[in-house]
């Protein structure tokens, strides 16, 4: 029990030094506010705040904490906030950044009283054959890989097209690449099949940035003066060679080739490269990265194939902190919501970037009692193992925040002649 106590002590003081990166310009309430919902998601495993109410372990009523986090919820995300945190970010990302973009969805099939609450595709319901649409919201995320090979996020947000004054899905995304070419200048956007438009294809040659497209099967090409869909110049060749790819947890034995082309969108030179092997159809993979060798193919490809991490990301999101479960009504408040779990898994990639040696790396993962000695994502089993460390606790993070008050001063009576 003594190493749990020890334990539990330093992961406290881990999370609170995490959490005062980005709020050492925030009021001492709003301090006090961020420290209380990031642990207490940490520690439960949830972002109902009842549950996290229970974490903080106060003496007032629960009614009371939960009154009091939501009204801060309602204020939304502090702008000094976000800005600490996007800094933080790019301290643990590589030279050469690479971004997934990619859509999911908050599902909410019988909710009423939510903000703007609207019609979404569920994707874990859905099949390739049948679409199963069910109220909620839409999220669009952001990622970039860390030094650790792990997805963290840049730019997060749950949207609905019965909001007032929305525009389009495609307002967000362009957003959320604004926000990756002003934070790195230039970084390669890796996107699936859903982003093969044109006008995405514009406006990341309008921000300077490369990318990596995964195609359409009905999507037309400019190949030697003369268009040409980009499946029959798939079937006109066949993989030049062969080199080994991680995708959705397996390794895969895939057949590599390259064409230079032009895109319907901006006329610009890029390359085809077709991927063959991994699925029923051939992969094609649109980039505007230079290609001057064998290796610079298999770079191309990797980059897409590691798209598989931000799936597991909004997965994560969902099983470990119980995404889906918010009772917050307000949009406002639901993102801002969606910002502190966002923490919450940068807390997990600071984690994640610790050697293997680190002794409360390896307590954690000890605790969470992981079937499989090394995987290739590890947020669940560092999610697991925090929430059962911080299950010791029989206090919050109140005490780390005593009031100063000033010096005792004995009253002195002053004799007037």
């Amino acid at each position: 029990m003594a190493n749990f106590t020890s334990n539990t002590y330093i992961l406290k003081r881990k999370i609170l030094t995490f959490i005062k990166k980005f709020s050492t310009q925030l009021s001492r309430p709003e301090k006090k506010f961020i420290s209380d919902i990031t642990y207490g998601m940490l520690a439960s495993g949830s972002c109902l705040l009842t549950d996290i109410a229970d974490q903080l372990h106060e003496s007032a009523k629960k009614i009371n904490t939960v009154d009091r986090l939501s009204r801060h919820l309602e204020k939304g995300t502090p702008p000094s906030a976000a800005t600490s945190y996007l800094q933080v970010i790019k301290k643990w990302v590589p030279a050469e950044p690479v971004i997934h973009i990619d859509d999911s969805d908050v599902v909410k099939p019988d909710g009423y009283k939510f903000e703007a609450l609207g019609i979404v595709r569920d994707g874990s319901e859905s099949t390739s054959s049948k679409n199963i649409y069910k109220k909620g919201y839409h999220v669009t995320e952001a990622c970039v890989i860390t030094n650790s090979n792990h997805p963290v996020s840049i730019f997060s947000k749950i949207h609905s097209s019965a909001e007032k004054g929305y525009k389009s899905a495609n307002t967000i995304t362009f957003q959320a690449m604004e926000q990756g070419a002003a934070l790195f200048g230039k970084a390669t956007f890796a996107m699936d099949r859903g982003y093969d438009d044109n006008k995405m294809f514009l406006k990341l040659d309008e921000l300077g940035q490369d990318y990596v497209i995964r195609l359409k099967s009905n999507r037309i090409l400019l190949y030697h003066n003369k268009w040409t869909p980009a499946a029959e110049l798939c079937n006109r060749r066949k993989g030049r060679f062969k080199t080994n790819v991680f995708y959705k947890g397996k390794d895969h034995d895939a057949y590599l080739s390259h064409v230079k082309v032009q895109i319907t969108a901006s006329r610009k030179n890029i390359y085809l490269v077709l991927v063959y092997g991994i699925t029923e159809h051939p992969m094609m993979l649109a980039t505007n990265k230079e290609i001057k060798s064998k290796e610079d193919v298999v770079k191309v490809a990797r980059i897409y194939f590691s798209r598989w991490k931000i799936e597991e990301y909004f997965r994560c999101k969902k099983q470990m902190f119980r995404f889906e479960n918010f009772r917050v009504r307000k949009l406002v408040a639901i993102n801002s919501l969606n910002f502190y779990i966002t923490l919450c898994m940068a807390f997990l990639a600071m984690i994640s970037m610790e050697p293997d040696t680190n002794a409360l790396k390896v307590s954690i993962i000890k605790t969470a009692d992981p079937i499989k000695k090394k995987v290739f994502f590890c947020y669940y089993r560092l999610a697991k193992g925090i929430s059962g460390i911080l299950s010791y606790a029989k206090e919050g993070v109140r005490l780390w925040f005593r009031t100063k008050r000033p010096a005792y001063h004995q009253l002195r009576l002053k004799l007037i002649a």
